[in-house]
């Protein structure tokens, strides 16, 4: 690998202050703030996962990864690699090793590939690199893993991200490029192998009870029954929803979206904490019991990137964050979820998609040696080129009008080595100040100065 160039470094110099902890602090109150305040027992959950490890930290912390990278910092350490156009694409906004897994898609294909879209938004195509370079770095620490090895994990990851730059620019086809049943092996494959094992039966059965030959959610402490104006509300933010899945999406069967229950959802994962949420039941393809569909109605989040840089353009764009979620998402995934849709609720945006029982994340507790970890990050590096590169045929987005993968191989040309020491070099350097955040995290939240206390 390329040794790295360290008259460029922009890892840290502001790792020895008067009190990072602050730093820290100020970031997570400026982006959480209200939800502390509506819900803070959700945060103390949160805060508590977060504390559990470093990468767990760094999981519920993208806010204070866009702080460091752009925030403050912004204009003293310039990328020298997402210039042009390659600056302002589709980006996944919180890639981390563990936001990858099986979905179903729209054409009926189990489909191994990023998942997570709620922080999605526009940027330089190195946002998602660094991101998922730390994650690997962090996840290698905690794996102990040597140093070399990281790095080699983290070189793979980045080649194999370009590779498939690479292959999208000499293809004439977006969608000829899919990790499935047919192209993967391994703990991917096995992944997929696991989804396709799922029966929609077993997830209803798991959350629903019958009464009178009719599907109702089961009474569970996760769930909430809802007084009439309530469901009302939310009743008619699902009417306004069908509106938002393409015509060709759509069912033509009305029976599809007969609402059968609506309960109030809680215990999303670290990044949901705190926003609002609700579970529908609908009829589903007929009136058998086992072809209801569960769907997921969520406030959408505010991105943590937009905090940072010029939004106008692009909130402009946007209804609310429940629509720029699923035009994000439609735009960086082939074949969306048929149901994935917005609505809003009391003038707050909601992304409304299916709770599929064909959603598998990637374990990684059994991958613990390099050889079988550079397999899968090889991968990896692929979905993510996908992403950025392959639009969805769904998208009504007309804020990227680009061939992304012309973009990013015009910004980096002849500098591909100098890239994956760039990325190797950023993700060993911010996984190494991740772990001393997380111990300043932890002191404070024990000491009662992020929000939230650490006991009710």
């Amino acid at each position: 690998m390329t040794a790295p160039d360290d008259s460029h470094d922009d890892s840290h110099d502001d790792r020895v202050t008067p009190d990072r902890a602050e730093v820290i602090v100020s970031v997570l109150a400026d982006a959480f703030a209200p939800l502390m305040e509506a819900d803070p027992t959700a945060f103390r959950a949160k805060f508590r996962t977060m504390a559990r490890d470093p990468h767990a930290f760094y999981r519920g912390t993208a806010c204070l990864f866009f702080h460091d990278l752009v925030g403050e910092r912004e204009g003293r350490e310039a990328d020298p690699f997402a210039t042009g156009a390659a600056g302002r694409i589709w980006v996944h906004g919180d890639l981390h090793v563990e936001n990858f897994g099986t979905y179903l898609d729209a054409d009926g294909r189990l489909v191994f590939d990023v998942n997570d879209f709620d922080e999605a938004y526009l940027g330089r195509f190195t946002w998602d690199l660094q991101r998922f370079a730390a994650s690997l770095a962090l996840m290698g620490w905690q794996k102990a893993l040597p140093v070399d090895d990281v790095a080699r994990l983290t070189e793979t990851y980045v080649r194999a991200y370009l590779d498939q730059v690479r292959a999208y620019v000499e293809s004439q086809d977006d969608d000829d490029f899919s990790l499935d049943l047919t192209t993967t092996s391994g703990p991917i494959h096995g992944a997929l192998v696991t989804a396709r094992r799922r029966r929609r039966a077993d997830l209803l059965d798991a959350n629903t009870v019958e009464v009178d030959g009719v599907r109702r959610f089961a009474d569970h402490p996760s769930v909430r029954r809802l007084e009439d104006d309530e469901h009302a509300r939310v009743v008619a933010a699902f009417e306004t929803y069908l509106a938002t899945i393409p015509p060709r999406r759509r069912s033509d069967r009305d029976l599809f979206y007969e609402v059968r229950d609506v309960v109030g959802k809680s215990g999303f994962g670290i990044g949901s904490a705190g926003l609002p949420a609700y579970n529908v039941l609908v009829e589903g393809y007929s009136q058998a019991l086992d072809n209801d569909v569960l769907l997921s109605m969520k406030q959408a989040n505010v991105p943590a990137v937009s905090r940072f840089v010029d939004t106008g353009d692009v909130e402009r764009y946007f209804e609310h964050e429940g629509h720029r979620t699923v035009v994000s998402q439609r735009a960086l995934q082939v074949h969306t979820d048929p149901l994935l849709g917005y609505t809003e609720i009391d003038g707050v945006g909601y992304v409304v998609a299916e709770v599929s029982p064909y959603e598998v994340d990637l374990d990684w507790s059994g991958l613990t040696e390099p050889a079988d970890i550079e397999d899968v990050v090889g991968l990896l590096g692929r979905a993510t080129a996908k992403i950025h590169c392959a639009s969805d045929e769904d998208s009504d987005e007309d804020l990227v009008e680009i061939q992304v993968e012309d973009a990013i191989t015009e910004a980096v040309a002849g500098r591909e080595d100098d890239l994956v020491a760039w990325i190797t070099r950023f993700g060993a350097s911010y996984a190494e100040r991740v772990r001393e955040d997380h111990a300043c995290f932890v002191q404070a939240f024990r000491d009662g100065r992020i929000g939230v206390t650490a006991t009710a």
